[in-house]
């Protein structure tokens, strides 16, 4: 397993880059003076503010105070994690990146990570060309065409969204895409394949519409597969892999991007198929959420490429929900130019219905007459609060001050102070006063409040127990040089040795332990997962925590394997691990 990059190559590839190429290539840039510039990415503006300077081999934004060197720029504006970026500049400038051994030593390895991630993309965009293959010649596609037709897609449109069919067999994927052992295990890792309990390889999507997910690059990340009946569940997504995570990415987003050169603003929908059918009448800047509630991922690259978000959601209790998670994981993305705005569809009608129904024009107006962020704010309260008594002030108050502090744009903040202040009959002054104290110890809650994946596969553990059989109880994994796999074998323990354990009766076990008032946030988390989703959900998550700790561990015993330090009960360890590793 390759260890940490020194950080004398860190230092050589960021010397060896020229920023200004490497900005150049993503956003066109205009000589000034001595410097460069262009409108910033990070922010929308028309006139531009944003510097990049041969000398220094930085960038600033005058505008928005963004600011940094390549590897900044990279993180950044590709989303990618600090040794993404530096492997994607080694690889510009034709360089292996190195990697650190245990004990200092350092080995050159080819950018296997890298590589890897290039195999996985090209392995995915074959899988979307199999489903598109089989909407053609497989025996059952005429089904699948027809049902497309009779939901008033195109084939035109079913080619530029690269739409497909999964086949009604239990191995079409695998006979024709995973024939070489190697090309198995890489479709079983992408969840193209799965397997069961008895060692069974089969297809993971069958009989289904299958919508490839591109990232914002183009490159096929995963799939959404969608049933042609009432059969359940309605939609089959991918899991989270090596390279695909739903919080991340937005369907139809790569698409909005080509099809528009300027995009002016961005529909969130909550289907597939309703951004397919908006494109279908010509409106083709719909993105939807993968399964999950939008995210600040979400919110933070639509605000990158566009200054106005509409949320349009059917009006009913769950579309009102799903708007209002929108809206508070907005807000800390909320900077001084964007418009976010909701569009709420009569009952029992979605995107793809409606414009259907009225056509394009009329859709738009719809969108055009979208309520206001700060209108949407304040009507979310008052629909629950009775504000003729000191009661709902107060409760005004105490709900919406901490979540108005989370905005960094000092217009909304001040517009909807000031609109609190109204409502509540105050001075903006003595609310601003009074609020000092709470905004911090909200902002201390959301910095602590994170979910990582040891988080999630704690809370997840905590509000299903059943989960906990889903996976092996392997005790040494408490002594793991990870945070938090302590507390999950401590939890997890509970659990296996009484199974019928209840999620509140389990968190009273820990009531007298310093993780209490973090389990007690978890067990409340809203994790957003579908039921028939859980299972697999949870698995994943923790065999990726498990994985990563074993492959370390593994490679700290067999070092001292070969240098004769391993002692009796590391070499039971050893063995342990090896079986746990192997299954």
């Amino acid at each position: 397993m390759a260890g940490r990059i020194p950080k004398g190559f860190i230092d050589d590839v960021v010397a060896r880059t020229d920023i200004v190429e490497l900005i150049d290539a993503r956003v066109p840039l205009k000589k000034a003076g001595k410097n460069y510039q262009a409108c910033c990415p990070f922010h929308n503006e028309k006139s531009p503010s944003f510097s990049v300077s041969p000398d220094k081999q930085f960038y600033h934004c005058f505008g928005c105070g963004a600011h940094g060197n390549s590897v900044s720029f990279l993180m950044e504006y590709e989303q990618l994690e600090f040794v993404e970026a530096i492997e994607e500049l080694a690889r510009l400038n034709s360089m292996d990146v190195p990697r650190e051994q245990t004990g200092g030593k350092t080995k050159h390895y080819p950018t296997v990570s890298k590589e890897q991630k290039q195999s996985d993309y090209d392995t995915m965009e074959n899988a979307a060309r199999f489903f598109q293959h089989k909407l053609k010649h497989d025996e059952n596609s005429p089904g699948a065409i027809e049902y497309l037709k009779s939901r008033g897609l195109s084939g035109k449109i079913a080619q530029q969204y690269g739409i497909g069919f999964a086949p009604d067999k239990w191995d079409s994927a695998l006979t024709t895409l995973g024939a070489a052992t190697d090309a198995k295990q890489q479709l079983l890792d992408l969840k193209i394949l799965t397997s069961n309990d008895k060692g069974r390889t089969y297809d993971f999507f069958r009989n289904r519409i299958m919508f490839p997910i591109r990232d914002k690059r183009g490159r096929v990340v995963g799939f959404g597969g969608r049933v042609m009946d009432d059969s359940t569940p309605k939609y089959l997504n991918s899991p989270e892999t090596r390279i695909f995570h739903k919080g991340r990415e937005l369907y139809g987003f790569h698409q909005a991007k080509q099809a528009n050169k300027n995009l002016e603003q961005v529909i969130i929908v909550e289907g597939y198929m309703d951004v397919v059918s908006l494109a279908q009448q010509g409106i083709s800047y719909a993105v939807a959420a993968l399964g999950t509630a939008t995210t600040q991922d979400h919110m933070q690259m639509l605000f990158r490429q566009t200054r106005k978000v509409i949320c349009c959601y059917d009006g009913d209790r769950a579309g009102r929900d799903a708007a209002w998670r929108a809206l508070e994981n907005a807000l800390p993305q909320l900077k001084d130019g964007v418009d976010l705005r909701f569009c709420f569809l009569p009952d029992g009608e979605d995107p793809d219905t409606m414009v259907q129904q009225e056509g394009k024009e009329a859709f738009e107006q719809r969108l055009k007459e979208s309520t206001p962020l700060i209108e949407y704010f304040f009507e979310h309260f008052v629909g629950q609060l009775d504000l003729t008594d000191d009661a709902g002030k107060s409760a005004l108050l105490a709900q919406a001050k901490p979540l108005i502090s989370l905005i960094p744009s000092d217009y909304y903040k001040e517009a909807l102070l000031a609109k609190l202040a109204r409502l509540v009959g105050k001075q903006v002054d003595q609310i601003k006063i009074a609020s000092r104290s709470p905004v911090a110890e909200v902002k201390q809650r959301q910095t602590e409040f994170q979910i990582t994946p040891m988080r999630r596969a704690i809370g997840l553990m905590l509000q299903h127990p059943n989960l906990a059989s889903e996976i092996p109880f392997i005790p040494a994994l408490a002594n793991a040089e990870l945070p938090g796999f302590d507390l999950f074998v401590r939890i997890q323990k509970n659990i296996v040795d009484e199974p019928s354990l209840s999620s509140p009766v389990l968190l009273e076990r820990f009531r007298e332990s310093k993780e209490y008032r973090f389990l007690a946030q978890l067990i409340v988390w809203d994790h957003q997962i579908n039921d028939e989703n859980l299972s697999a959900e949870f698995t994943e998550t923790f065999k990726s925590l498990q994985d990563s700790y074993l492959e370390k561990r593994l490679e700290g015993l067999l070092i001292k394997f070969k240098t004769g330090q391993l002692d009796a009960t590391e070499k039971a360890e050893y063995v342990a691990l090896m079986s746990a590793l192997k299954n």
